[in-house]
Parts: structure tokens; C-alpha cells; sequence
């Protein structure tokens, strides 16, 4: 079914894309409408109080929930896409058509009755290619890589000069071929977590911890394997010993590196850093975060970055986006957000970052939020709306006014 499948453009520097994602838990909004996009090889924060989504637009990014609306795009596939806001609007077309079609006359009613059934048309085909994309989304993919295995490898076996050199390099194709086939898109998008104990194995050594991704990948090749788990022990700062070591033995800051390697050994084009640093002091704070620094100079990753720190959030972030109860608040380049602070929520966060001067400290104005008092949407709905190139704020027609008063 090729025809099924769903294509929206997406610039070339753009690698993931969130469009309009929603992830309802029952009747609780944890995410709610939410869109943004991350270019290749930058940083992208994301910041808002505890409870506001963060770590859940993270998860259901990573296809660790089925999202419940909207899709998400990488690298230019659909890899996840819901299904509720296509099921709404039949809902609501067969409702319009009941409320209309009582005092309406026949001719009326046929009318009604043709445009009700061409909706519920079109949102079933859209059901049928949601469908479609969260099944196949990897087909693609793996066709990818066994393609460029064949590339890599034939040529060498046609010209191999011995029989034990033809018999070697068909293994490795046939190995190749067999990764390839379990490989999921999804896994080039890796996740750090927020707690470097919880997410480890009291159960499995630090080599069984790394090496579990290429294990389900379809590797099993044990040199292989011990060769690379020893390189990712090295590049994030520990040492081989540490492979046989179970994570109870490591203090926090070292949980975390195990963590990260876990991660990068699956070579990923994309890191989900969830609140990497929240759980550790500060010294080892600054450790990590000029690991991961180091890392996504090194690998060229990109980096989708959850916090509290605003101050950790700008000095390693390239755009930020504020959260609120869900929504997306505020997006826009960190420079930018920090001198031009718009919505009041934004300006709260921001106030109440503590700087080491104890006369600042004496003078400084906490600022409230309190979005019934600021805010009156009872009429004037609220949109992402751009106030200067690459500055969204969520607003209604009067709050951007009076924004784009402020920034002239």
C-alpha cells in the first residue's frame, strides 16, 4: 500500500518534527497541542516546572507511549501519529448533521447528509494512513540498510582472494543483514534518563547494561561486542574494570555516564537528555553536561534537552521552549528568550533564577503567575503566534499587540 503512506514537507536541516502533538492520560492533558522542530546538530531545551510535560513530550517522542493525537516526524517519516482528532471530527460532523437536519427540509438534509459523509470520509483515510505509518514506518529504513550492506559488501566478496576471506566477509553480510532486519527507526533516537539508579539494572553487570541494545539489535559477535562496550567506557570517562561491576558499586555522577553510554553505543542521530543533572551536585553537573558537550561535537548528535536549570538550559541550549500545564508557552533562540522574556509565565521562570551577588539578591523582584488574572481567553482563543523571526508566543490577538508593542 504505498499510496498510504504520509509525506509533508520538512526542510533539510530540520530532523525531527513535532506537529501538533497531544498525549492524554484519561481525562489529564499531560501534553496538550504541542509543535516545535529540531535542526540537525543543535541543541533544543526544554524547560517548565515539574508536571508541565516535559518528560512526557520526551517518552511519546520515543514511541514509549502510543501518542494520543498529532504526529511526529524524523527524519522526514512519520514515526508516530494519533488517531483521536480524526475520530473527533466524525464525532462531531455526525452531531452537526443531527442538530441541522431536524428542522431542515429534504433537500437541505441531503446536502447535510453529503457533507457529513465526505468528512467522515476523509478523517477515515486518515485513520487508515496513521495506521499505516505506525506499522510501517521502518520498512523503509531497513531497506536502507541492507541496501548500503549489499554496497559495502559485495564487491569485497566478489574480488575476495582466498576462500577463508569470501567465507569471513559473506558472515559479516549475512550479520549485517540480519541487524538491518531488527533495526526500528525509532532506535537512531536515544534516551538519557532522569534517574541515574532507577533507569540501570540492579540485576545486570555495566557490560550487560551498554551492550543490551546491540544484543536486541541482532548482534552476536562477542568480540565485537566487548570492543565497543570498552570504547564507550573510555569516551564517557571509566575505565574497563568498571565493565564488570554492577551499578550499586558507582556514585551518582558515574550512573549517569553508564547511562550515556548506553545510549551513544547504539550510534544514534539523536539524544533525549531527560533531566540529566537534576539528580546530581553541582560539580558532577558541569562534568555531564561537558560530556555530553564533548559527545555532540565529537558524533555531530542532536540533543533535545529537559530541565529545570535555566541557567544550565542556556548556557547548552541553542533554542528553548517554555512549558506550561502541557502547552507550549514560549519558543525561541536562547539569547533571545533571556533578553526579550514575552509571555508572563516565561518571565516568572526567569525571575526566579538566584545569581551569586548578595546585593541583586536582597533587591530581587519574584515574579507571580497567575493565569486567570493575566489572561482572558473566554472569547480571544490563544495561538503559537511568530513575534519575531524564530520567536513564538502563545497568545490571543490582544496579547500580540501588546507584545509586538513592547518589542518595537
Amino acid at each position: 500500500m504505498p499510496d498510504m503512506k504520509v509525506e509533508v514537507p520538512i526542510e533539510d536541516d530540520v530532523l525531527l518534527k513535532v506537529d501538533h502533538l497531544c498525549q492524554y492520560f484519561g481525562p489529564m492533558k499531560a501534553v496538550d497541542d504541542v509543535s516545535f522542530t529540531v535542526k540537525k546538530g543543535e541543541v533544543f531545551g526544554l524547560v517548565g516546572e515539574s508536571g508541565c510535560g516535559k518528560t512526557t513530550t520526551g517518552r511519546s517522542i520515543i514511541k514509549l507511549y502510543d501518542i494520543t493525537s498529532g504526529s511526529v516526524y524524523f527524519k522526514g517519516v512519520r514515526v508516530c501519529a494519533g488517531k483521536k482528532s480524526f475520530y473527533d471530527a466524525i464525532r462531531e460532523a455526525r452531531k452537526e448533521f443531527r442538530e441541522k437536519s431536524r428542522d431542515a427540509s429534504p433537500e437541505e438534509k441531503a446536502a447535510l447528509k453529503a457533507k457529513m459523509d465526505a468528512i467522515i470520509a476523509e478523517q477515515q483515510e486518515n485513520i487508515k494512513k496513521a495506521d499505516y505509518d505506525n506499522k510501517n514506518c521502518d520498512k523503509e529504513y531497513i531497506e536502507k540498510l541492507r541496501a548500503a550492506a549489499e554496497e559495502k559488501y559485495r564487491p569485497l566478496i566478489d574480488s575476495a582472494a582466498t576462500a577463508e576471506e569470501k567465507a569471513r566477509l559473506t558472515r559479516e553480510y549475512r550479520n549485517e543483514l540480519r541487524k538491518a532486519s531488527k533495526t526500528k527507526l525509532i532506535t537512531k533516537i536515544q534516551m538519557i534518563f532522569q534517574d541515574p539508579i532507577a533507569s540501570l539494572d540492579p540485576r545486570m553487570t555495566v557490560r550487560e547494561i551498554i551492550s543490551e541494545g546491540l544484543l536486541i539489535q541482532g548482534e552476536k559477535d562477542q568480540k565485537v561486542i566487548e570492543q565497543k562496550v570498552y570504547e564507550m567506557l573510555e569516551l564517557v570517562g571509566l575505565v574497563r574494570e568498571h565493565a564488570s561491576r554492577y551499578p550499586h558499586e558507582f556514585s551518582g555522577g558515574q550512573r549517569q555516564r553508564i547511562g550515556v553510554a548506553r545510549s551513544i553505543i547504539m550510534n544514534p542521530d539523536m539524544i533525549i537528555a531527560d533531566e540529566p543533572v537534576s539528580a546530581l551536585d553541582v560539580s558532577i553537573q558541569a562534568q555531564v553536561i561537558n560530556l555530553l558537550n564533548d559527545l555532540r561535537e565529537k558524533f555531530g548528535l542532536t540533543i533535545l534537552f529537559i530541565a529545570h536549570n535555566l541557567s544550565v538550559v542556556k548556557y547548552f541550549s541553542d533554542r528553548i521552549g517554555v512549558m506550561y500545564y502541557g502547552k507550549l508557552v514560549e519558543l525561541a533562540p536562547s539569547d533571545e528568550l533571556f533578553l526579550n522574556p514575552l509571555h508572563p509565565y516565561t518571565r516568572s521562570l526567569l525571575s526566579a533564577i538566584p545569581l551569586p551577588d548578595p546585593l541583586y539578591e536582597k533587591t530581587r523582584q519574584r515574579v507571580t503567575y497567575n493565569p486567570l488574572a493575566e489572561h482572558d481567553y473566554s472569547v480571544d482563543k490563544p495561538s503559537l503566534r511568530e513575534v519575531k523571526p524564530g520567536h513564538f508566543v502563545m497568545c490571543n490577538q490582544a496579547e500580540f499587540d501588546r507584545y509586538m508593542a513592547i518589542l518595537k
